[in-house]
Parts: structure tokens; sequence; C-alpha cells
């Protein structure tokens, strides 16, 4: 089946998904948790699944362990999934990476900004039109730098290829004017700060929401996708406090224990997903792994998670 334009842009108005990427013991790709991680995120129901993602420890992998992790993840998507690729970094490894992802079938690429502490809003514009040259698949813009201002914003959006921007800054002022500026283009503006900054996104216009935690409870994003979609906020609060320890622990360390959370739920969930490189936090403390765990048990507890803890 084709995946449309249309079809990508409907995904984005739901969850994206990036799933982590489990290691071996030896510290390389384990492809076939990649798959099965990837195929448990899909069977949940979430909207479109990204592959080379920040929670994919995409900056700590080489280009060439980036396309295993490709391959593998395609093989544990469904037909409904719309399947996104990450792709960045030098300009020649982002193209080689976007044509890797068209060549193995993914359904569209999310460029992440450059990370160069020299990248004006200039370099960044023909970064993104270099990389949209090399495929014809749609295109996401992960937007972090507040270097991109409205005026650049607006630019990116304008590029035909282009059907969405996850948005992950706080300054809901500049994401409000950018929504009503590209009013009927068919530009998604996604929440690109995860569950708990969905509801504040939604009020000013965004739609669908990126999501970390979908690799340990998905049918809790989804709940709260729904809970958004239907205008409840009474009720999407509500249910995004039952993951605000969660999200807590992985803003430990300068967010250096993001990922570190998500894997040690993994493993103690059974799955095993190895450690997080660096520069990421490889452990987390005795304390706050015990804390991790009394989260998971009352998640259990109150039907969040069907898994057993160990």
């Amino acid at each position: 089946m084709t995946t449309s334009r249309a079809d990508v842009q409907a995904a984005l108005n739901g969850i994206s998904g990036v799933h982590v990427t489990p290691y071996g013991r030896d510290g390389s790709i384990n492809a076939a948790a990649v798959t099965s991680i990837v195929r448990r995120i899909a069977s949940a129901g979430i909207h479109a699944v990204v592959c080379g993602g920040n929670t994919g420890e995409f900056f700590s992998q080489t280009a060439r362990e980036i396309v295993a992790v490709q391959e593998a993840a395609k093989e544990g998507c469904l037909e409904r999934t719309v399947m996104i690729a990450g792709v960045g970094r030098a300009i020649d490894d982002a193209i080689e990476l976007a044509r890797s992802a068209e060549r193995i079938g993914f359904d569209a690429i999310m460029v992440h900004e450059p990370a160069d502490p020299f990248a004006g809003a200039v370099g960044v514009t023909a970064y993104v039109r270099r990389i949209c040259d090399s495929v014809s698949l749609p295109v996401i813009l992960y937007v972090r730098s507040p270097a991109l201002g409205f005026n650049e914003l607006m630019s990116l959006a304008a590029i035909d290829q282009v059907v969405g921007i996850k948005f992950a800054r706080t300054d809901l002022t500049q994401l409000a004017n950018c929504i009503r500026a590209t009013e009927g283009s068919g530009v998604a503006w996604v929440c690109g700060l995860a569950e708990q900054w969905a509801a504040p996104f939604y009020a000013v216009g965004a739609r669908g929401f990126t999501s970390g935690l979908v690799n340990v409870a998905p049918e809790h994003s989804m709940v709260i996708h729904a809970a958004l979609e239907r205008g409840d906020f009474t009720e999407a609060r509500r249910l995004v406090g039952l993951i605000a320890l969660f999200e807590e622990l992985r803003s430990t360390d300068d967010n250096g224990a993001n990922v570190t959370v998500v894997k040690e739920a993994l493993s103690l969930l059974g799955h095993e997903v190895g450690r997080v490189r660096d520069p990421g936090s490889a452990r987390l403390s005795d304390a706050n792994r015990q804390r991790l765990g009394k989260v998971l048990e009352t998640w259990r507890k109150n039907g969040i998670l069907a898994e057993p803890v160990s």
C-alpha cells in the first residue's frame, strides 16, 4: 500500500512514537530487539513510528548503524503504521540516510537540526533544501533552536515537500503565530515536547505529539491523545499527572537520564535493550532505579501497564 502525503499528515495529528535502540551485550545494534520494540509500539495503535530520533540515540550512532536500525525497524512495522526516518548531522550523512530510508520503504523523513554551534538560520534553511532535493519523500522538520525565527520557519514551511514541523520549543506565542500564518496550507504543527506539553500545544492549535513513553506504556499515550482530540483537557491533565514522576526522572542529570529511564523501565519489564551510550547517563542511581520500580508497580496496579514488573 502506498502512503500518501495526506496519510503522513494525518499520522502527524496522532502520536509520533520514537523507539529506543536496543544494544547487545557487546554494544552492537540488536536488530531482532529493534524489530520487536517497533512491532509492540505499532500493535498498540501508535499512528507513526520514528526511527532515528533522539530517544533512539541518533547522535551516538554511526551512519551505518542507523541504516541497520532502519532496516530492523521496517521489519517491525504494520501496514497501517506510518514509518518516519530521522536524518541529520553532516549534509552528506543526512542525504545518505534519507536515500536509504527511501530505498528501505519508509513513508517520510524527519530532519534534525544540525548540532553545529555555528549553524545560522540561512545555513539551516539551505541544509534542509538540499536534503529535500535528494529524495521524493515527505519531510518533517524537527525544530529546537531559537535561532530559527518566524520568518525562517515560514520559509521552511513553504517548501513543497515539508508536510509537518515538530516544534520542540516552549515559545507558544511564536507557535500560535506560525499556526495562524500557515492555516490552510496543510502543514501539520506537532508538539515535539511529548505528553506533558501536549495540552498547552493543543490549546494554541497544534495537534499530535511525540512520545518516548510509547516504548513502555503505549496504551496510556493513546488515551491521552484521545482525551485531547475530544477536547477533554481536564481528563488529559489527569492522565498526564499519572506519568509526572516518570517524566521527572527522565529530566534528571540535566536531561541526561531521558533515554536511560526509558531503557531501565524496559529492563524492569523484562526487555533486554542494553545501556545508553555516552554522552547519555549509562545507568540510573540505585535510589532513582528504586523510584522507577515503584512508579512501574503503581502503573501496573492502576492498569497503565499490563506487564509484570521484575
